[in-house]
């Protein structure tokens, strides 16, 4: 089936709107927390559930390799396995594998697992293959992802491999007697911040045809206005009718200017990542809460918002439990940052709705240019 983005509300190119897949319907834009393995760091299915998450993103390389895809699908899929009744997406695993120093071919990746050693391939047909046995709703085409500034034989490379790996994922996808049926598969664009490869990337994937657009490789490595700018080469060209996906970007000011220019969806380890070491996401910009400062502090984590389930306890408090290493400290420090970043998609959708988005935008960049 392929995923259909309805749009509710316009400014500029900013847009909000639902995303229908054969799960159901979630709205844009719209945050998805990272559960690596399945689950947030640190938080359940039904934290979720309590936080309006609606889509929540797996890893498929650390879920094929424990407790492996005939597990999963074994007790009931990714959302039996998990508990979660929303919509899962999971990447097809190219990411985690290129940070391993893969042997690559056209054939695909092959590599060794960081958990006991032992020597898997994965090719676009075999992610397609895993994420049907996951049973997520959203799958990824597998993808070669360089970094964003490496040389141009590089990213000419990855851009052909890439397409080369999408017609025969697609493919898959089409053929395989459940995944085309209860799934939605999207594409990958790369390039890296180079706006003709960006463009002939954006017009391969195109051609094959997919359910949604991922801009991948981008977001790694290189600064903002490089960011964008890749962004811009392409963000004409995708469909206004499908759902477009940022992947691996999660601070406020990326986020913005994204949805500034029509992207939907994003993913990040940010929120769960910055709350493991203390990193606290606030209306008036994030801080470190391990500073002496907020030793006998007994202000909240964001005075400005009562509504934070983390609203109870004093700065001073969970200071002491991160001091002490008591793991209470991550848990709750983790549910504030991860609604933190809920209630700001929320807030920019309303933006949109009300047509104040550039005054929302501006007050984004006005807090945290510079953090």
């Amino acid at each position: 089936m392929k995923a259909t983005f309805t749009e509710t509300g316009r400014d500029g190119d900013a847009r909000c709107g639902v995303v229908t897949t054969p799960r159901g319907e979630f709205t844009t834009p719209r945050f998805m927390p990272v559960g690596t393995r399945g689950a947030i760091r640190h938080l359940s299915s039904k934290d979720m559930e309590d936080l309006g998450a609606q889509v929540i993103l797996a890893n498929t390389y650390h879920l094929m390799l424990r407790p492996g895809a005939d597990v999963i699908e074994k007790l009931g899929d990714i959302h039996g396995f998990a508990d979660w009744n929303g919509h899962v997406l999971t990447d097809s695993g190219g990411y985690q594998i290129f940070s391993l120093a893969p042997q690559i071919t056209d054939e695909g990746a092959t590599f060794k697992s960081t958990y006991d050693g032992s020597t898997h391939i994965l090719t676009p047909e075999r992610a397609v293959d895993v994420q049907a046995q996951i049973g997520a709703d959203i799958q990824m085409v597998l993808d070669v992802c360089p970094s964003s500034i490496a040389d141009r034989s590089v990213l000419r490379s990855a851009i052909d491999r890439t397409a080369l790996w999408a017609g025969r994922g697609r493919q898959r996808f089409l053929d395989h007697p459940d995944a085309a049926g209860r799934q939605c598969q999207f594409g990958i664009v790369q390039g890296g911040t180079d706006e003709g490869l960006r463009v002939e990337s954006a017009e391969r994937t195109l051609e094959v045809g997919f359910d949604g657009y991922a801009i991948g490789g981008l977001s790694v490595g290189e600064d903002r206005n490089e960011m964008l700018h890749g962004l811009d080469a392409c963000m004409d060209l995708l469909p206004l009718d499908q759902p477009r996906y940022f992947m691996g970007l999660g601070d406020p000011i990326g986020i913005v200017e994204s949805v500034a220019r029509g992207v939907d969806m994003f993913d990040c380890v940010l929120p769960t990542r910055l709350a493991r070491h203390g990193t606290i996401l606030a209306d008036a910009g994030r801080y470190n809460l391990t500073r002496a400062e907020f030793r006998t502090s007994d202000e909240p984590l964001d005075p400005n918002w009562p509504g934070s389930p983390a609203a109870r306890w004093s700065k001073g408090y969970l200071r002491h439990l991160l001091q002490t290493k008591e793991p209470t400290a991550a848990r709750i420090i983790t549910l504030h940052n991860v609604a933190w970043l809920l209630r700001f998609m929320d807030q920019m959708t309303d933006a949109i709705s009300e047509g104040t988005f550039d005054s929302f935008r501006a007050g984004v960049h006005e807090v945290w240019s510079g953090r």
